[in-house]
């Protein structure tokens, strides 16, 4: 059977972004590999609304085209379809808005994008908090939902954090930072990222993560700034603490969060100063 439309659908990684790649279907490759260049038309709507359209000049090799200058406004797991009709020398590649923009965790996304991809290529910066959330994201066992799981004894030796009594004292400050301000909570599994426990396993304390998407707001340049209360997903079977109940309750009884019940599966972060 002749094959008259190839398409490919990819979450791009923060190396295709910088290094200009673009995934090719399998079915156009033995059609294209003889060119030495190949057009890759790029359809996509800046930060969602603004429609342009761009052609690059790549090269075929293994499987990806290489050439391709990347809008600004993708973040890494951000979803390109890629389609070649037969016959024809050329590439069509376009991004797919969102019907809302959504801002993960501090990074907006404007089109349609994988949440496991998100959370693997979760970008350090040079807080302690922040390398010990890139080890858990890395190293970790992501869902489908994008949330993550790893053993907290684990992170010592991943997030680059210093050995010794030294790198103990930051990694439980890292650590203290990430549970205060909701970034993760703890749980018990085994292994390295079982979660829950496998049957008869020892348990092991795990730090879980559960990506806070939000409606994206337009960027103000301010990394500094005040976190309102919110919700945060918790791991299947995990139930909020007590203490956390009691400032669910508290912030409900100030009209500092609208939602009068917190459903199952779901936690209370408080206000906090976040940076």
């Amino acid at each position: 059977m002749t094959v008259r439309t190839a398409t490919r659908r990819f979450a791009l990684w923060r190396a295709d972004l910088q290094g200009g790649v673009c995934a090719a279907p399998d079915e156009c490759v033995d059609h294209l590999r003889h060119l030495d260049v190949v057009p890759v038309v790029l359809e996509h709507r800046v930060h969602g609304v603004a429609a342009t359209t761009e052609t690059f000049l790549t090269s075929l090799h293994d499987g990806h085209f290489t050439g391709v200058v990347w809008p600004g406004d993708l973040r890494p797991g951000v979803q390109v379809t890629v389609v070649w009709q037969a016959g024809q020398d050329r590439i069509v590649a376009h991004t797919t808005p969102l019907d809302e923009p959504v801002m993960i965790d501090g990074v907006d996304y404007f089109h349609e994008y994988d949440p496991r991809v998100v959370t693997r290529e979760f970008e350090a910066g040079t807080s302690n908090w922040s390398k010990t959330l890139h080890a858990l994201c890395r190293n970790g066992r992501v869902l489908d939902d994008g949330s993550a799981v790893f053993a907290e004894a684990k992170l010592a030796a991943k997030a680059g954090l210093g050995r010794g009594a030294k790198g103990a004292f930051l990694l439980k400050n890292a650590i203290d930072q990430l549970l205060r301000e909701g970034y993760v909570t703890r749980v018990t599994g085994s292994g390295d990222s079982s979660f829950p426990a496998d049957e008869g396993a020892e348990p092991v304390d795990m730090l879980f993560y559960a990506p806070l998407v939000d409606p994206a707001t337009p960027p103000d340049g301010r990394h500094d700034h005040w976190v309102n209360g919110f919700l945060r997903k918790l791991p299947a079977g995990a139930q909020p603490s007590e203490k956390q109940l009691s400032l669910y309750q508290r912030a409900v009884e100030s009209d500092q969060i609208d939602v009068p019940e917190l459903a199952p599966g779901y936690t209370f972060v408080k206000k906090h100063h976040r940076n």
